[in-house]
């Protein structure tokens, strides 16, 4: 995370739009930029998806129908999203949001293409249910 200096951008307003599933940050400098949750879910900062250094990143799969629960300010210089699966450890500063915004047609791109290499998928695995049992008809007496 950088830190603010004078070429840091400002958000002068975020909001969530929940129905649509999108993140609104609008910038100082006029630029705005809707993020969706799953793609803030999918480029966490956090060292659980992005580890200790290059080559530890961890694809992040099945997030397509995550929600933001909340959002909390981290100073004056991020935001803390809670995410409908439990995480809540990506710390967002107002320059990775507005790097997220300017780069988010390449970096879904190559999110795409990981996925696809991996054999992975954006939607969650099904949950498993109780086992159906089957019943066959004619049964025989001993």
């Amino acid at each position: 995370m950088a830190g603010l200096d004078a070429s840091t951008r400002i958000p002068t307003e975020i909001k969530l739009h929940q129905k649509s599933r999108l993140l609104e940050v609008s910038f100082d400098g006029g630029e705005r930029f809707q993020l969706s949750y799953e793609f803030l879910r999918v480029f966490t900062p956090s060292a659980e998806a992005r580890g200790h250094g290059p080559g530890q990143e961890v694809l992040q799969v099945g997030k397509r129908h995550v929600d933001i629960e909340r959002v909390e300010s981290v100073g004056n210089y991020a935001i803390r999203p809670i995410f409908s699966d439990g995480h809540d450890s990506g710390l967002y500063s107002w320059d990775l949001l507005y790097n997220l915004g300017r780069n988010h047609d390449a970096l879904w791109q190559a999110y795409l293409e990981r996925l696809q290499r991996a054999g992975a998928t954006r939607d969650a695995p099904a949950q498993a249910g109780p086992l159906a049992v089957k019943a066959h008809g004619g049964c025989r007496k001993s």
